[in-house]
């Protein structure tokens, strides 16, 4: 079985010993001179970052092609997002339309490097000191990553992350700043949506994860909380953390190589922590969606509900993007075989 969501092969990194200081000592090679604070979710550090950097009331631009779980964060904080169309050889944010967009109410962008290919950051900040503004960097996709030979979250004011996609843990998020910070965390709070997803780390359990999980939103949950991360996940987090750039390297390879084999059967995908891929335009993206979960491979259809769908490049991707598993001890030949299926299940339809 096959799954897009990061998996635990290994119950030893649940018995690390860990301590915040000694993390954020390791995170030092990524992140030089830049403060880290440990958080929940990606969205709670979205949460902080709005009010350190104060763009509370302000207009910021996103793109268009962007997660939901922002658009009730934006509401509480008053911010009105400006959305931009993306480039869809990089499912970025198009970078030509960012100045004809500024307006005296803009104050920030938000700088996604989705799927885990980096932005064009220097022209992005290069526009935004002509216009004094600030940089969120939107690293949910990306850690360990690097731009012009830095690590992506490094270039902005600051960078959020989201820790379950690219690690095997049930919730986490990061945020880095350039400047410290007077955010004081609550403690996590214990959910039961969370154990049903805590069996999806486990190849053997997620199957039933998947078929069972609960529906309950978590998004509604009271926005001006953000709490701190489950020791849990920064046990997993230090445990990953050890060779990981060579990890990253491998990852690398092996992503290069899948881009290869889906571009000879007509796909063009982007990507490293997922493989995402514009359907062929002959081709019914949902029909191959399910069509590959009768076969045990858990694809998935990211943001495939369009949170703006008046920009065509977004609606499209969201139309018809796909987003294939790649797991750090994959081989060729699970990519092989992945291609394979993909292909035969075109030909059922």
């Amino acid at each position: 079985m096959y799954f897009v969501h990061p998996q635990l092969k290994s119950l030893k990194p649940l018995f690390k010993k860990t301590s915040d200081a000694g993390l954020k000592q390791k995170l030092a090679k990524f992140f030089p001179n830049r403060y880290i604070l440990f958080t929940d979710s990606g969205r709670s550090a979205f949460r902080v970052a709005v009010k350190e950097l104060g763009l509370e009331n302000s207009e910021m631009l996103v793109p268009a092609y962007l997660c939901d779980i922002f658009l009730p964060i934006f509401q509480r904080y008053g911010i009105k997002p400006i959305f931009l169309d993306i480039d869809l050889k990089t499912f970025n944010i198009n970078i030509s339309e960012i100045e004809e967009k500024i307006t005296p109410q803009t104050k920030s962008i938000l700088a996604s490097h989705t799927y885990g290919t980096p932005n064009e950051m220097d022209k992005i900040l290069e526009i935004a000191k002509k216009h004094n503004l600030k940089i969120i960097e939107d690293c949910a996709h990306a850690f360990g990553i690097k731009y012009q030979d830095k690590f992506l979250g490094n270039f902005g004011d600051c960078a959020i992350f989201s820790l379950p996609k690219f690690l095997p843990v049930v919730c986490g998020g990061m945020l880095i700043l350039k400047n410290p910070m007077e955010a004081k965390l609550k403690k996590p709070k214990f959910k039961f949506f969370n154990l049903i997803r805590f069996l999806r780390l486990f190849p053997f359990l997620a199957t039933f994860s998947e078929n069972f999980r609960s529906s309950y939103d978590d998004r509604k949950d009271n926005l001006d909380i953000a709490r701190q991360a489950p020791k849990t996940s920064l046990k997993i987090f230090d445990w990953y953390l050890e060779n990981f750039e060579e990890q990253i390297s491998k990852r690398k390879e092996l992503a290069d190589y899948f881009h290869k084999k889906l571009k000879e059967i007509g796909f063009q995908s982007s990507g490293i922590s997922y493989i995402s891929a514009l359907t062929p335009k002959s081709i019914d993206r949902d029909k191959l969606f399910y069509n590959l979960r009768k076969k045990n491979i858990f694809c998935s259809r990211i943001w495939h509900k369009p949170i703006y769908p008046d920009l065509p490049n977004a609606r499209e991707a969201a139309e018809r993007t796909i987003n294939l598993p790649l797991q750090n001890w994959y081989t060729e030949k699970d990519i092989d075989y992945l291609v394979r299926k993909v292909q035969s299940s075109i030909s059922e339809d």
